[in-house]
């Protein structure tokens, strides 16, 4: 069962239609024991970086998602989902992330006529042909919606890449637990196949 990790704030039912779509028992559930349980753990996300870890702390979610995401079992962030598992944003300077990977979020820079957030949909570079990715070509193109992005991050996480104004590291991957910065619930069946590969991990 895969559990999507309900912390107040979070595209939660278009991750869970999308999820029954594909035939995969799931539940929406800020229920550590829950969770604790869950074969698969999903951590979605939309809004601030600050307000949704007030949240996650307020909810007392902190270390069930630091468990979740201790690589013994599959974990997949989403969008704000991503940033949350990283140590700081300068979209909240003064708090703290999950520190699960090392690296900071950034505001995209304001340049070339791109307007902030970015909306769309933009093709991306796979690294990590292998995990989420297997059998997702290059030059997949994939649905966004954010204003601050990953840069920083140690290569050898980086799963995939894209550009938009600048090069954002937009999945990450090690061993079982990985994230993406872009919404495969809404990137159709490139995103369907991106899920079906979490699912089908164990």
């Amino acid at each position: 069962m895969v559990a999507i990790i309900d912390y107040g704030a979070g595209n939660l039912q278009s991750v869970k239609k999308a999820l029954d779509f594909l035939g995969c028992e799931s539940v929406i559930s800020g229920d550590s024991k829950v969770i604790d349980s869950a074969s698969h753990i999903i951590l979605p996300g939309v809004g601030s970086f600050g307000d949704a870890m007030e949240s996650i702390r307020k909810n007392n979610l902190e270390d069930t998602i630091k468990r979740a995401a201790d690589g013994r079992r599959p974990f997949l962030g989403i969008c704000l989902g991503l940033q949350l598992l990283f140590e700081k944003s300068e979209e909240s300077p003064d708090v703290k992330g999950l520190g699960v990977f090392d690296g900071s979020i950034t505001l995209i820079p304001k340049s070339q006529g791109l307007k902030v957030p970015h909306m769309g949909w933009n093709s991306v570079t796979v690294n990590q042909k292998c995990g989420i990715f297997d059998g997702i070509s290059d030059g997949t193109y994939f649905y966004f919606v954010h204003s601050f992005y990953l840069g920083n991050a140690d290569s050898s996480v980086v799963a995939a890449t894209t550009y938009y104004g600048t090069d954002i590291q937009c999945a990450v991957q090690r061993g079982k637990v990985a994230a993406t910065q872009f919404h495969p619930e809404k990137s159709g069946e490139a995103g369907l196949r991106l899920l079906k590969n979490f699912i089908r991990e164990g």
